[in-house]
């Protein structure tokens, strides 16, 4: 009895061990992308040449405010690769040492637009114009947790215009910039500051006003491999794929700079 139990266990063993379907041959790798929301369009095109790379590999994405998915990071939430909207929250991880230096590149960098509704009958020539026009909202990213809010911000604070109480009532905060084109589109606020590449997500909405660049911090996108990954160097040549022609083809077809 206990021979026939042993040739069983060994025929098991040896079955599990030469089925090429076995699981422990060819493991299923996760890698989670983290995000900043202004990415999102970009990314449906960029992941599937990534799956095509990497055909074991199962890519999850997080998107959100760059301020938020750095806390997340900071709080050990589970991110291989952090694409941000600025360099602040880069920095910010970076001295924590949270990603690894030598994985951070700047892969795009990005404009910043006054939109309004597609059917409004002006357009600006300079921010101080805002105080004339006779719009009761206008949608900003928070500016404590959103790029695209700190960078409006920025331009405002230039123009001596951000601690006007008359303006400062009619500012909305949003979590991130896609909320922003939300507001906007629905009618819920008469102009919004968003990113060039993001008038590629709604035909409901028109630039009023580009932001002259000189008056906010350059917009630019870093990303990186997070200290804790599983997967360092799967991670290292995903960051390094966003700097490949075929990657930079589709950032400039979505509004995005070299």
């Amino acid at each position: 009895m206990k021979r026939t139990l042993c040739i069983v266990l060994l025929l098991t063993l040896f079955t599990a061990c030469s089925n090429p379907d076995n699981e422990s041959d060819s493991p299923t790798k996760g890698v989670t992308i983290s995000a900043a929301t202004s990415l999102s369009g970009v990314l449906e095109e960029i992941i599937p040449l990534l799956e095509q790379v990497y055909p074991d590999t199962t890519i999850t994405v997080n998107l959100g405010s760059s301020g938020k998915l750095a806390q997340q990071i900071e709080q050990g939430a589970p991110t291989d690769i952090f694409l941000s909207a600025d360099q602040q929250y880069m920095d910010q991880l970076e001295n924590k040492q949270l990603i690894l230096p030598d994985s951070r590149t700047n892969f795009a960098s990005n404009s910043l637009v006054l939109i309004g509704s597609s059917e409004t009958s002006y357009a600006l020539d300079d921010l101080n114009y805002l105080l004339s026009i006779d719009e009761n909202q206008i949608a900003i990213g928070n500016p404590n947790s959103v790029p695209a809010g700190k960078y409006a911000k920025e331009a405002l604070e230039n123009k001596d215009l951000w601690r006007l109480d008359n303006l400062q009532s009619q500012l909305v905060f949003a979590k991130d910039v896609r909320q922003v084109l939300t507001y906007v589109s629905s009618g819920n606020a008469g102009l919004g500051f968003v990113y060039k590449s993001d008038l590629n997500r709604d035909e409901s909405v028109k630039t009023i006003l580009s932001i002259d660049e000189s008056l906010h911090s350059p917009i630019i996108y870093p990303a990186a491999v997070v200290s804790t990954t599983s997967h360092p160097d799967i991670a290292k040549e995903m960051t390094k794929f966003l700097t490949s022609s075929e990657v930079q083809q589709i950032l400039d077809k979505y509004g995005f700079e070299s």
